[in-house]
């Protein structure tokens, strides 16, 4: 039996931003970022290399402003893509995790693809900015990606004195349990849910 097709193509325009982006769930890991933002464009190629997902995102915001209508922005966008290209979420393994070393950093990622969104995010590294980016608006692109994706997130980035290797060991976990938990299981017959339903 053929597979259908898991891809999204969505486009978000705002007075804010402009964002045109490409997602194959079924894909080799190929990124093609470039949101304005040289350290997210950093993480999402690490987010679609480590899950094997192909991304292609083209983003345009008011930079000028802030860069958090942005980064939400990609968030809510990356989501809405995730959702769509899920559909029933059938066949899925739907839990994934990853236990994610980067140098001095560790990170621990679970999550659970059922349809409730949560975001529960703790880090070791208390540093606020790489450069001119606030790493508080990670915490923002995360929040829009669980709601829009309805899926739930832990996080615990637990040591790691490196603000770089702290955040990537974040993407390239999350990267990993999702890419685990979106994998198809052959034993799975519909939805991976005792209810019947997500």
């Amino acid at each position: 039996m053929k597979l259908p097709n898991r891809k999204a193509e969505i486009k978000r325009q705002t007075r804010e931003t402009d964002i045109r982006l490409k997602l194959n769930l079924d894909g080799t890991g190929q990124g093609m970022i470039g949101t304005g933002l040289a350290f997210m464009d950093h993480m999402l190629e690490l987010f679609a290399k480590h899950s094997l997902c192909d991304l292609q995102i083209k983003a345009g915001g008011d930079l000028a402003v802030d860069y958090h209508h942005t980064v939400e922005d990609l968030g809510l966008t990356l989501g809405n893509a995730v959702d769509e290209a899920l559909g029933d979420r059938h066949g899925i393994r739907r839990y994934g995790w990853c236990l994610m070393p980067m140098d001095d950093a560790l990170c621990r990622v679970a999550l659970d693809l059922g349809g409730r969104p949560f975001l529960r995010m703790d880090m070791a590294n208390r540093r606020r900015k790489i450069l001119d980016f606030d790493l508080g608006l990670i915490r923002e692109f995360l929040q829009a990606f669980v709601v829009q994706s309805r899926l739930n997130l832990h996080v615990a980035q637990l040591y790691g004195h490196d603000p770089h290797h702290a955040y990537e060991s974040v993407f390239k976990g999350l990267a990993r349990a999702f890419g685990m938990a979106c994998e198809r299981d052959p034993r799975v017959r519909g939805v991976p849910s005792s209810k019947g339903a997500m």
